[in-house]
């Protein structure tokens, strides 16, 4: 069951040792008592400027917006990776690729994902006495990888466009568009496929549903919760969901964003219905916008990398400009985080992780190295200091995967490894090496345009530091309890609830019933 382990698994996930968590709920145990609730909801491929309260272009985001007006807002928020893959799995173990051993994404056909020996959120949370769940991507109710590696009955919009399932005896492949015409997009449901080809027109309803309901039944059973929420919104197909008028205007990106929108706008508002003052909603985004899907991508704010721009290729999703990994990213506690703050510290999806196990009163394992830092000083505080150094991995540009290429210093940024990545023109940017490496002075130069010339007394004096914490990372990892992802393919790992029809096609009739659900135990 290979499958089980794409993309980010969310290894321990469970009520309590139960096996199907979001339909035969198995809450037990002792009362919540003060403990909070915590409510992860991470987007895909949504753009820093896709966030109206951080680029007045965007007027598509009206329920995040009024969140970042009743939470605090992050500007310099970092994904931990640059592609999806290993950007999940370091918000769900809080370590940087290199020690959790996923470096770059899966394919359809992967047969492992993350390393069973890696600790998730989940896990650490549990033995705190929280009941978790997951939807969206992976495990329990989602899809097993991006919704563009599969095909569907009524396909989104892509760019280039992909053909829908077939039907009949010949299937259909469109090797040179990497569109998957032969095996159509499942929707698990625990262990089962419910639906394949899914229907991506309803998909976030199904999403919201799913998880204002774990809200209502986890709240209602005294223990405190924690609900990663994997979103498909803003990756590519866009779907064609029938919106009004004026939402269509926007074009079909901006409808997406309006759909996604609402869909948080749903599920903050059964946080506000049901566990408003003890439960902390956190909202970001796994990487960058897609940038060689043209206008199927988003913004990327006045972060748009023209030194590459220049050279030709992409400076977004895939590389470590900031454009790749610069991402929206909203805090929402009623009473515990103030409102209308927009904060300047330097954080990353990695600090997610310590952050929450603080938070919970858990304690982080110890027998590994974590990359993240414990943000609440800056949530509560008022501070404004968050990380003096940042690692940016390579996932999917140029350079070995992994690879600690580029180092984020305070206000400075420097680059060992540029290019790789496809640009919507086509071009992809030629792969070039700096050794010494670009410096840039990102509060005089947010567009990473011009370098620091390497003659200047302020280059000379920065690039001694920059060696030194890229020498002391390197040399942490190298002691640490490190893990490898097993990037082997077999295509008999391939998701297929009847491989006597054309593209797996089948579909339950079977609906999950809440209303039916155990009798939860006190």
């Amino acid at each position: 069951m290979g499958w089980l382990f794409l993309k980010v698994l969310l290894v321990g996930v469970s009520f309590s040792g139960c096996l199907y968590p979001l339909v035969d709920f198995c809450f037990s145990g002792e009362t919540r008592g003060q403990k909070p609730n915590f409510v992860i909801i991470l987007a895909d491929d949504m753009g820093w400027g896709d966030l109206g309260a951080n680029w007045a272009e965007t007027k598509d985001t009206v329920n995040l917006d009024k969140m970042a007006a009743e939470g605090m807002r992050f500007v310099d928020f970092h994904a931990a990776a640059s592609t999806c893959s290993p950007s999940r799995a370091s918000l769900l173990t809080g370590r940087l690729g290199l020690r959790h051993g996923v470096t770059h994404n899966f394919a359809v056909t992967s047969v492992g994902g993350l390393p069973l020996n890696e600790t998730t959120l989940a896990e650490v949370l549990q033995q705190a006495g929280y009941v978790t769940a997951m939807i969206g991507f992976d495990y329990y109710f989602g899809i097993p990888y991006s919704h563009d590696m599969g095909c569907t009955d009524t396909p989104g919009y892509n760019h280039p466009p992909c053909l829908a399932c077939p039907r009949g005896d010949r299937p259909l492949r469109n090797l040179e568009r990497d569109c998957y015409n032969d095996v159509a997009l499942p929707l698990y449901e625990n262990l089962n496929i419910v639906e394949q080809p899914v229907n991506l027109s309803s998909l976030a309803q199904k999403y919201a549903e799913k998880a204002t309901q774990f809200i209502q039944h986890a709240s209602a059973s005294g223990r405190p919760f924690l609900l990663y929420v994997g979103l498909a919104h803003m990756h590519v197909p866009l779907s064609r969901t029938q919106l009004s008028a004026d939402a269509q205007a926007q074009g079909p990106y901006g409808a997406g964003l309006r759909e996604m929108d609402s869909l948080v706008g749903q599920i903050k508002g059964k946080v506000d219905h049901t566990a408003k003052e003890n439960t902390f909603l956190w909202f970001t985004g796994d990487n960058g916008p897609w940038a060689q899907k043209c206008e199927l991508a988003g913004s990327v704010g006045p972060f748009t990398g023209s030194w590459q721009s220049h050279q030709g290729g992409s400076p977004a999703k895939q590389t470590t400009w900031e454009g790749g990994h610069r991402v929206p990213a909203l805090a929402y506690w009623p009473g515990r985080v103030p409102i209308n703050v927009t904060s300047t510290a330097l954080l990353s999806v990695l600090d997610i992780f310590p952050t929450v196990v603080a938070l919970a009163g858990a304690s982080l394992p110890r027998d590994r190295h974590f990359d993240g830092l414990d943000a609440s000083e800056v949530l509560f505080g008022g501070s404004k200091t968050g990380h003096r150094v940042l690692l940016h991995p390579n996932s999917g540009a140029a350079g070995e995967y992994g690879a600690l290429q580029t180092i984020r210093l305070e206000r400075y940024k420097a680059f060992y490894t540029t290019g790789g990545a496809k640009a919507c023109d086509g071009s992809i940017g030629p792969e070039q090496h700096h050794d010494p490496p670009l410096i840039f002075n990102l509060e005089d130069d947010i567009a990473e345009g011009v370098p620091l010339e390497r003659g200047s007394a302020e280059y000379q004096r920065i690039l001694p530091k920059v060696r030194e914490v890229l020498a002391d990372i390197l040399q942490d990892i190298t002691a640490d309890n490190i893990s490898r992802a097993d990037y082997t393919q077999d295509p008999s790992v391939i998701p297929c609830c009847n491989p006597h029809q054309t593209a797996c096609r089948c579909q339950t009739t079977q609906q999950t019933d809440f209303s039916m659900s155990r009798k939860i135990q006190k």
